[in-house]
């Protein structure tokens, strides 16, 4: 919600108060300001000119020369825009002055004539561009012609006002408004507030004469009001109108439009307005739509409805979604003469669904979702009558026709005063707190200890005792509250064993360079199953109402947000990148609607692996990098022996430097490089990645430590090369020595892959290094012997395997 300090100052008086006071005020009170923001910041210069004259440019067909009265003088300035004309008032940027972006205006000479200054664009004084009035949008701005020559422009554009920015929250909504934020800051500064009623003037002729208003579901519709207004003269709203809509963030579009958004905006009630004229009969029926019932809306869009949305009907065809938007068949236009004023109360849970399924979430509807002031309806109807009388020579029939009840009573609440005291830990006098409930306007009666508080309607969010102890220290101050301990006994809170082990982890993926990054859940559709550990084929699990396209599905694997990040951080520079993730992936599962949650690891790298130094080049990181980082993590988690590769075919993977990683036999996890064509889609460098399942690695806690003593006898070492076929794997070999070796061989490792002359073109050789030894005593070479053959005939036998010569 924007709200405008000049504006807010119609109701409440501001002196002494600064909009940084007001701002830090509000957010003490427990309503955030995120911004503040300065809409004149920076302008200087700009003055109110008067064209005196307007000729067209003697070597340009699209350019004007204008005599410019500044007031002090009268200059030349050469205009490009095509809707300058002699007699017009508008902002100059005089020269020397600052417009948007702090562009400097000098003297300038354009196809051979002196332009001194700029007559300017709303654009070009800062105005966002998507909330410029049709009539200035391609050209300069025109005052009104009371605007004096000669003075600061900036008063009459409403650039010197000041916009805060306020978070509102369910608890907050009453404040989404201006009368309602007027409330609250007559509270917070405990200052009056001035509010006008409207002043209707109505005709002889009655309203219910050619309406009939009729609500089927009384429930869902509590009230529906409407008024009827003729003569209407459709035309721009007045100038102080249009800088306050869009100040708000409402572009004005005509009178009759532009009030009902006004007085959205300052009463908090969503009006809308037919054509009565193309209304197609005199009886208004609220009524549930049918299934599969379409209208087609303002936006243009043709909306199929469901049984459980309110429609808006002339008793047979619908045209408007109530309390989201109106129907294109009633838009009011430039030949609208007769207007049909909606004021309404739908059921904010309805509007919510309806919102959220359409995907068309309005002003209106955002309001109706939080809720409105069920006792200022009508009032907000009589406003906008009273507006659209003096600025569009409407002629009010007599009367509000309506179904339901136009008011409800007070809320009343009854709690001992003394349990403000207890539940803020504060020591409050009764008059204090009485005090504080009567500056936010509550009725407070008190009755030995007890405290009956009448609250009006427009503070719906007040339901509860509890809300009423909120509403005490929040405009009282916490601030003022003092600060105590608590009391009491408390329990040695701990880590479980798997926080434990995940905390480990995470020091781990730090230890080796890796740094933490937290990405969305929700992903699109197309991506979310990409890259799953296990059954990539499945169907991921859909939100029914996402927010956007981007969060429509909940992900399988965490790879794809991780591509999104480097490709952030490479086009901002930043070549040598690696990262890690550890969060929950979503897994489907059959028959059932909700997903299994499954906690992973995931991790991605790319560029160089160290920094170019004087002692050598840099070297970039490869498979055996990313490798690196799994296997380390393995060792320290203590299942390095439960672990094996294989090689693996995945999509959107290098087909040549990808393994599936193995616990046990059960794939958990995989690591290589990208496919080059998801690099080049993503304008990426040679990418590697990984993706583990954490469940299955530290559910069980934190591995044991084992202790073993230094060998008391020696060991002895013998190498081996083996000719195989190219596609054997050197894992297969290793899996082989060591099964054969048992129990003497100590350790295995392999040093050395060859493929080149002296080897078939199909073949290579890995050499290993394996060392033999027994604890309890010295081997003898019979004995290594005996065991290597074994170890050669078996990797013979299995896989052809031949000893290098």
């Amino acid at each position: 919600m924007l709200v405008s300090y000049n504006w807010l100052q119609d109701y409440v008086d501001l002196d002494g108060i600064t909009p940084e006071d007001l701002a830090n005020k509000i957010t003490n009170a427990g309503i955030e300001v995120e911004h503040l923001n300065y809409p004149g910041e920076g302008l200087k210069g700009i003055v109110v000119g008067k064209v005196e004259s307007c000729t067209q440019h003697p070597e340009a067909e699209k350019l004007n020369l204008c005599q410019v009265n500044l007031g002090s003088e009268t200059v030349q300035i050469v205009c490009g825009a095509p809707n300058v004309a002699a007699g017009q008032k508008v902002p100059v940027a005089t020269v020397g002055a600052r417009i948007a972006g702090n562009v400097k205006i000098k003297r300038a000479k354009l196809r051979g004539e002196v332009s001194n200054g700029m007559i300017c664009s709303l654009d070009e004084l800062g105005f966002d561009h998507n909330y410029v009035p049709k009539e200035y949008a391609d050209g300069i701005y025109v005052f009104d012609d009371e605007v004096p020559v000669g003075t600061d422009a900036l008063p009459f554009l409403n650039l010197d006002d000041a916009l805060l920015e306020l978070d509102i929250l369910v608890n907050s909504a009453h404040c989404m408004n201006m009368i309602g934020v007027a409330y609250e800051v007559s509270a917070i500064l405990d200052r009056p507030i001035h509010l006008t009623k409207p002043q209707v003037e109505e005709a002889d002729q009655r309203a219910s004469e050619n309406i009939q208003v009729v609500i089927a579901d009384p429930k869902k519709v509590p009230y529906y009001g409407a008024r009827l207004l003729t003569g209407i003269n459709v035309k721009p709203s007045p100038r102080w109108m249009q800088l306050r809509l869009i100040a708000a963030g409402v572009r004005p579009i005509n009178n009759v439009v532009d009030i009902s958004n006004y007085v959205m905006l300052e009463y908090g009630q969503p009006l809308h307005t037919f054509d009565y004229d193309q209304f197609g009969s005199k009886r208004v029926l609220v009524r549930n739509a049918g299934e599969n019932e379409e209208i087609t809306t303002l936006d243009g869009q043709l909306r199929k409805l469901t049984n459980e949305d309110l429609l808006i009907t002339n008793g047979e065809k619908g045209v408007a979604v109530a309390g989201v938007m109106g129907g294109e068949n009633t838009e009011v236009s430039a030949a609208t003469k007769n207007v049909l004023l909606e004021a309404a109360v739908f059921d904010s849970i309805s509007i919510r669904r309806t919102a959220a399924k359409l995907q068309l979430r309005s002003d209106a509807s955002s309001r109706y979702e939080k809720g409105i002031d069920r006792n200022r309806v009508v009032s907000a109807a009589d406003r906008a009558a009273e507006l659209l009388a003096k600025f569009a020579d409407a002629t009010v029939l007599r009367g509000v026709v309506d179904a339901g009840e136009r008011t409800v009573p007070d809320r009343a609440i009854t709690m001992p005063w003394q349990k403000i005291n207890q539940v803020l830990g504060a020591e409050l006098t009764l008059e204090e707190i009485t005090g504080t409930l009567k500056r936010l306007h509550f009725s407070v009666e008190t009755e030995g200890c007890a405290m009956h508080v009448s609250v009006p309607a427009r503070r719906f969010d007040v339901t509860i005792p509890e809300d009423l102890v909120e509403e005490v220290g929040r405009v009282y101050g916490y601030n003022h509250i003092k600060a105590t301990l608590p009391e009491g006994t408390s329990a040695h809170a701990a880590l479980t064993p798997y926080q434990k082990a995940r905390r480990r982890v995470e020091v781990l993926m730090e230890g080796t360079g890796l740094s933490q990054v937290y990405t969305y859940s929700l992903t699109t559709k197309e991506s979310a199953a990409s890259y799953a550990v296990r059954n990539q084929e499945a169907a991921p699990t859909q939100v029914i109402w996402p927010m956007s396209e981007e969060h429509a599905a909940l992900r399988q694997s965490m790879i794809p947000q991780l591509i999104n990040v480097v490709h952030y951080h490479l086009n901002r520079q930043m070549p040598n990148v690696k990262f890690y993730e550890i969060g929950k992936v979503f897994l489907p599962v059959a028959g059932e609607a909700r997903p299994a949650e499954e906690e992973h690891l995931a991790g991605i790298i790319t560029g160089q692996r160290n920094e170019r130094t004087w002692e050598g080049e840099a070297n970039a990181v490869d498979f055996f990098s990313v490798k690196g980082i799994v296997e380390t993590l393995f060792d320290a988690l203590g299942v390095s022996s439960q672990v094996s590769y294989r090689p693996s075919n995945r999509s959107g993977m290098h087909p040549g430097q990808t393994a599936d990683i193995l616990r046990n036999g059960d794939v958990i996890g995989y690591v290589g490089a990208l496919h080059p064509g998801v690099e080049k889609d993503n304008d990426l460098n040679k990418t590697f990645v990984f993706e583990v399942a954490l469940d299955a690695l530290i559910r069980h806690g934190e591995p044991g430590i084992t202790y073993q003593g230094l060998p008391r006898f020696p060991s002895t070492t013998r190498d081996i090369a083996l000719v195989v076929k190219r596609k054997t794997a050197a894992s297969d070999l290793d899996r082989v020595i060591r099964k054969n070796g048992a129990p003497l061989l100590h350790s295995l490792r392999l040093f050395d892959v060859y493929e080149g002359p002296h080897v078939a073109d199909d073949e290579k050789s890995l050499a290993f290094s394996l060392v033999y030894q027994d604890p309890e005593r010295t081997l003898t070479d019979d004995e290594v012997n005996a065991v290597h053959e074994k170890i050669i005939k078996a990797c013979a036998d299995e896989f052809g395997a031949e000893l290098r010569g």
